[in-house]
């Protein structure tokens, strides 16, 4: 499944709105422009009122703006809408978009509805990553009033969602509409290729030794099994759902988005697709919420597999009137109805899930493959921040090289019960563009070479 960027949202949220104007929910159609126009008038005015919480809406910040929207940023709009916002307002209102979304969601006024229920969350998505471009558009450090406006933007945001409970922590990291097409029929020429390509990005993954021998095994029995099963032989039914024990930043998610791509192209699942979520993705605050939601995330994922992330928070709090197990009975019944076109893989801290596993007498025997991601070495989080920074087209100068592998070395020999592996490294590569980004702007020029280095002057301390 494609995970949607600026763009992607943007389309869906247009998409959406077209889709609300012709019902008129929320009176939509009293407004004295097409809802689209609404859309993209809400989101320049929040791109503006961010650009100058600094108090100074610079030329990038405006590419940006003419860049993603339908609109002509110019200085007298930007001037109207800074003398518009309240004096001393730390944050816009909820835009009318997303209260026409959520309404919509909450009385269900789409039937059929082919964005699941989310429609506010893909508007809200669209914000946030909006906001997320926006920071990074300018030149200039960003600063603590920027970033606090946003924080408290998407915060209204978020408290809306959820005072309607359509708020799904999770289960809106991907997209996929009710109206899917089909998977096309591959031949077997295809999926063999297909196959060993994705085995080849595993195997070439950083790390994981141990996860690598694991998934291959696994692909060689199901090989053998099939093989068995097209010659008359007796073949097993062991569980292909699967338990992922580790700490945060080991690959988990990537590993089990191949894993759902390798089991369709070994002819395990029909289509393929992950559907990601945790506890807020699952859980409601009132009794039969939590077993509808799980049962609709669960058909989202028939197919493909579904990702359940801290999975033990789901019977974390047993037995004190939480909502948590009836979103496991739900799934076991799940696992149960569809074991021949789900696949269920639950993760989080080794402990914990053991834990989790032991909370349920069917849980544990649901599952019968358990992989272990160990903590990365100081050696492979340094190969995953060069590779990191390749593909953002950087790299790091021999002075920098020297720096940053000391103070990984570090960071390693002193984790403490944060300690996120390639997450770390993720934000500590972009605190390190950001600082390179404040050093290089103030040189009267910089050649390509330039720009693209990483010195020791820009890598911050963990």
């Amino acid at each position: 499944m494609k995970q949607l960027d600026l763009k992607g949202f943007y389309n869906l949220s247009k998409d959406i709105l077209n889709d609300l104007y012709k019902i008129n929910v929320g009176n939509i159609q009293n407004q004295t422009d097409s809802a689209v126009k609404l859309l993209n008038d809400e989101l320049t005015r929040f791109a503006i009122i961010l650009a100058d919480a600094d108090e100074d809406v610079d030329e990038n910040e405006i590419n940006a703006m003419n860049e993603y929207l339908d609109t002509k940023v110019e200085a007298t709009l930007i001037n109207r809408i800074k003398n518009e916002e309240r004096p001393g307002s730390k944050a816009p209102s909820i835009p009318q978009v997303l209260k026409y979304a959520v309404l919509a969601d909450a009385a269900k006024k789409l039937n059929p509805d082919p964005y699941k229920g989310q429609k506010g969350m893909v508007i809200y998505d669209t914000f946030k990553l909006f906001g997320q471009i926006m920071l990074s558009a300018t030149t200039r450090d960003v600063n603590n009033a920027t970033s606090l406006k946003l924080t408290l933007y998407l915060g209204q945001m978020e408290k809306f969602l959820k005072e309607y409970t359509v708020w799904y922590a999770g289960s809106q990291k991907e997209f996929k509409p009710e109206d899917i097409a089909p998977p096309k029929t591959e031949n077997p020429k295809e999926c063999e290729e297909k196959l060993n390509a994705l085995l080849e990005d595993l195997n070439s993954l950083t790390g994981l030794s141990a996860v690598k021998h694991q998934v291959n095994s696994l692909v060689n029995l199901i090989k053998v099994q099939k093989l068995r099963e097209a010659n008359g032989l007796k073949v097993s039914t062991a569980s292909k759902h699967m338990v992922f024990m580790g700490n945060p930043g080991t690959g988990k998610t990537t590993v089990a988005r191949m894993i759902a791509e390798i089991y369709k192209y070994l002819g395990v699942l029909k289509k393929g697709q992950l559907v990601e979520v945790d506890r807020g993705g699952l859980v409601r605050g009132f009794i039969g919420q939590t077993a509808t939601r799980t049962a609709e995330v669960i058909d989202e994922a028939l197919g493909g597999v579904l990702f359940i992330d801290e999975a033990y928070t789901l019977t974390v709090n047993k037995g004190e009137g939480d909502f948590g197990q009836e979103a496991v009975d739900t799934l076991l019944k799940g696992m149960e109805d569809n074991r021949d076109n789900l696949v269920v893989i639950v993760a989080g801290y080794t402990n914990l899930m053991e834990e989790f596993l032991n909370s349920n007498p069917g849980l544990r025997s649901r599952f019968s493959n358990f992989v272990l991601f160990e903590d990365y070495t100081e050696e492979e989080l340094f190969d995953i921040l060069k590779g990191m920074l390749k593909k953002e087209e950087y790299k790091l100068s021999k002075g920098a090289e020297d720096k940053a592998y000391e103070m990984i070395k570090a960071h390693v020999l002193n984790k403490g019960e944060n300690f996120a592996n390639a997450r770390d490294i993720r934000n500590f590569m972009e605190h390190a563009i950001v600082n390179q980004a404040g050093r290089v702007v103030k040189m009267d020029s910089a050649d390509k070479e330039t720009l693209s280095t990483i010195e020791p002057e820009d890598l911050a301390e963990f």
